[in-house]
């Protein structure tokens, strides 16, 4: 077979790459080497993450491209109308990342509810705790909000049911209906967002970042929610109005909120400083994915799934987007 060139984008686990430079008929090119920026003209297949965005000039530069693969579910850093246009293959690893991200919002909401960076921080500056007066907030049989029924809201709701014996609602206007029954997750099916957003204490948002979902929780939205409850956003930044939530938050007009997507990524101080010096509020860099195990599974899948597309084959984990 003529060796294919493969480059990859983005950093991906040690594991994943021993996978694509132990395959014979393949010549790669990895994130830190500085023939990265040619990719252009030799790439037959890249693989990326979030951080590289493959847009329409991208495509029309790159004439020998057959393939890109995005580790991980969403694909917005990516021009699929371009790509389709340029018959340009787009896969994605989905479902692999949903038990990771699933715990991470677990987490998440546990920290904010219980104050636990909150009162962290004021120790590390050696300032007391007054305990009487830094009380948090129970989730134990309270009622969470999943907003997104796919793979990932499915493994969160078992999560909170099992950790918290949660009351689940759930809402998604394109899963059928009986999404989770054959499951037997116990929850109740909410016809519109504004039901969900009026019943729970905590909201999780588990949806992709499109036209329809972008500024999704508004100013409107945030306003239905309890003034004792927690949003979560592990899945997209742009769902979530900042700047509303922003004045929400100062407002003390829901509990709190975290988020591990934001609009600019990575999110630096610089940017969100107004959010920083907020004691409800958590932010992290988007790493609901980052841990070991699920590194190597949807890293080693990713490259699995671009070469069995080189190589022709029918039966490959990725999903063809």
């Amino acid at each position: 077979m003529v060796k294919l060139t493969v480059y990859v984008l983005d950093p991906y686990h040690e594991d994943a790459v021993a996978l694509l430079t132990s395959t014979e008929w393949i010549d790669f090119v990895l994130w830190n080497d500085p023939r990265k920026a040619d990719w252009h003209q030799h790439a037959h297949g890249i693989l990326v993450r979030s951080e590289t965005h493959v847009q329409k000039s991208d495509f029309c530069r790159a004439e020998r491209l057959r393939v890109v693969v995005k580790q991980g579910v969403g694909v917005d850093n990516i021009d699929l109308d371009a790509a389709r246009a340029a018959g340009i293959a787009v896969f994605n690893t989905p479902g692999i990342n949903s038990e990771s991200v699933a715990e991470f919002t677990l987490a998440l909401a546990l920290s904010l509810s219980r104050r636990i960076v909150e009162v962290s921080h004021v120790l590390r500056n050696g300032d007391k705790i007054v305990r009487s007066q830094t009380l948090g907030l129970s989730l134990f049989r309270k009622t969470v909000g999943v907003v997104g029924m796919g793979n990932i809201g499915k493994i969160t709701a078992k999560k909170w049911i099992g950790a918290c014996e949660a009351q689940v609602i759930g809402y998604d206007p394109i899963a059928p209906v009986d999404v989770w029954n054959e499951e037997n997750i116990a929850h109740t099916r909410v016809l519109t967002l504004d039901e969900l957003l009026t019943q729970s204490d905590v909201v999780l948002l588990h949806l992709p970042l499109l036209e329809s979902t972008r500024g999704l929780i508004k100013a409107r939205e945030l306003d239905l929610m309890k003034d004792s409850s927690i949003l979560i956003n592990a899945a997209r930044g742009g769902i979530v109005d900042e700047k509303a939530l922003l004045r929400a938050l100062r407002e003390k007009r829901i509990w709190g909120a975290a988020m591990d997507a934001t609009e600019i990524e990575p999110p630096t101080l610089e940017t969100y400083r107004d959010f920083f010096e907020l004691s409800n509020v958590i932010i992290t860099p988007h790493i609901g994915a980052s841990t070991v195990e699920n590194q190597i599974n949807s890293g080693t899948a990713a490259v699995k799934t671009l070469l069995g597309f080189l190589e022709g084959k029918n039966n490959i984990p990725g999903k063809l987007v």
